[in-house]
């Protein structure tokens, strides 16, 4: 059997069934999406391509681009996906790093990229556009033949190069395998009991692991249907919402959706199931949306390394706060940091997990590989969490956002709870920065919807924290610097805030 992960999401589905639909073009059949796949894989071999190439993409989000994806898995080639916000000295480190055959990117970014990519002995540099705006590659796949066999895949080959976010350090590559996403996409079309008859309203980017390897992939494995949208936005949610059964967002997607009255039980009446992931979702976030909606948010657990490692149950309980319990086949557990001891339910430790979804190991680094892996093969997260009585695992956050304030352990998550709980809250971010006298002092950004004073936050947070845990200093901004996906970037907020204790160590500053 051809372990190729095409073959195993595409085969059996009918042929006649409509794959995709996209503003600007028409229904995309699963015939279709056949023909023109092959036509891409015939188009990057007309380029010199041979299995284990890399092809490098920045390219906007488009049913084209999906059909690169596919056409990159039929030509055996592993698929590198870039973030469009990069710049062209971040893509000269990732360009430098994969090594790529072929350059896919915009067409408005070709005279930028193509001098970086010729002095890094880049063999072709070809544009994709959108649904309307072709491109170099697009011209060369509408020449080409609509048949085309697919390379045969061992289930270990490289299918991805996922590049993470190198808040510790430069970007490293992920190395997915055919079968580490076939799992993933087999294993989450069971769990969240997708069908042919399903129809996902995606709104996510397509560089992202969300967005291509959980949405797409679990689409394509159930032989469903899209609704293409170019990106987030709420006026388009709204008016697709009734023709989607599943929606996958990021939380940002559902605290915008909520501040928006056309969004009620009525618009959200057709939608079967709607999933949170990405970033932590608030508990109040999910309570109200459940109110608003009638709908139990879905969160789930995953990462670029590993697809989606643990889900809320579809018929169970979604546990608000909580990241749900491992996939079948996928074990996950939390140990001591430093000895990777099993600790029991309750007790905070580093998150490790191990199953057929977990990656090959980073690109071209054989010594990181070798330090995020336990000897028995359970992969070190970097998260930190705890599994409770009922094996839902409760995510408490990043070992390297740990706080650690005169020698004692702070948890952001733990402290962020409690100031979202305050009214007149919407979202806050805890962090450490250097401090003369704690070693790191614990410090929030708030962002309130109401006037609050940092007096009254740390004052009502005394009440029900240890005075090692509140923050030293509590300020107020707009907004919380996030990425792509949400994710608030405290590497930012570290950086921004680096100074603030040392400038005021002379100064009378508020203690615990």
């Amino acid at each position: 059997m051809n372990g190729n992960l095409y073959e195993r999401l595409c085969a059996q589905a009918d042929a006649a069934r409509p794959f995709a639909r996209q503003a600007g073009s028409g229904l995309i059949s699963y015939a279709a999406l056949r023909a023109r796949s092959a036509q891409y894989a015939n188009a990057l071999l007309d380029l010199g391509l041979t299995p284990g190439d890399r092809v490098l993409v920045q390219a906007d989000k488009s049913a084209e681009m999906i059909m690169l994806y596919l056409g990159c898995l039929r030509a055996g080639a592993v698929f590198v996906p870039l973030n469009t916000a990069y710049t062209i000295a971040e893509l000269e480190y990732y360009i430098g790093d994969a090594q790529p055959r072929i350059v896919v990117c915009a067409p408005g970014r070709l005279a930028a990229i193509l001098p970086v990519a010729r002095k890094l002995g880049v063999a072709h540099v070809v544009t994709l556009g959108g649904a309307e705006s072709g491109g170099s590659l697009a011209s060369r796949a509408d020449q080409g033949d609509a048949l085309c066999p697919t390379v045969e895949c061992d289930s270990a080959d490289l299918a991805a190069i996922i590049y993470t976010s190198g808040t510790t350090g430069r970007a490293k590559g992920a190395m997915l395998t055919h079968g580490n996403l076939a799992t993933n996409a087999f294993g989450l079309k069971a769990c969240w009991r997708f069908t042919a008859q399903d129809v996902l309203l995606h709104a996510l980017p397509l560089f992202h692991i969300h967005g291509l390897f959980v949405a797409v992939n679990v689409t394509l494995a159930a032989g469903a249907s899209l609704l293409l949208l170019p990106a987030f936005d709420t006026d388009a949610i709204v008016a697709n919402l009734p023709a989607a059964t599943v929606y996958m967002g990021v939380p940002t997607h559902y605290l915008r959706l909520l501040q928006d009255r056309r969004v009620n039980r009525e618009l959200t009446a057709p939608v079967r199931l709607f999933i949170s992931g990405s970033a932590p979702l608030l508990a109040d976030t999910h309570r109200e949306w459940l109110e608003r909606t009638g709908h139990s948010l879905l969160e789930r657990y995953g990462m670029s390394e590993t697809g989606v490692n643990t889900s809320n149950p579809y018929g169970g309980e979604r546990v608000p706060g909580t990241v749900g319990q491992p996939l079948p086949g996928v074990s996950v557990r939390v140990t001591d940091p430093d000895s990777g001891v099993p600790l029991p339910a309750g007790a905070v430790g580093m998150i490790e997990i191990k199953g057929p979804n977990v990656f090959a190991g980073y690109w071209r680094k054989p010594d990181r590989t070798q330090a995020e892996f336990r000897a028995d093969g359970y992969f070190v997260s970097g998260d930190l969490g705890l599994i409770d009585e009922r094996g839902y695992l409760h995510i408490v956050g990043r070992s390297k956002d740990l706080v650690i304030s005169g020698g004692f352990n702070v948890y952001p998550r733990e402290v962020e709870g409690e100031i979202d709980a305050i009214p007149g809250v919407v979202e806050s971010a805890v962090f450490g920065v250097p401090h003369p006298d704690f070693g790191e002092g614990v410090t929030a950004v708030v962002v309130a919807r109401v006037p609050l004073s940092a007096e009254s936050v740390i004052a009502q947070l005394k009440q029900r924290l240890a005075g090692y845990k509140c923050p030293k200093q509590v300020l107020f901004a707009s907004e919380l610097p996030r990425n792509a996906m949400g994710k608030v970037q405290k590497s930012v907020l570290r950086g921004q805030y680096a100074d603030l204790y040392q400038a005021a160590r002379g100064a009378a500053t508020l203690r615990s």
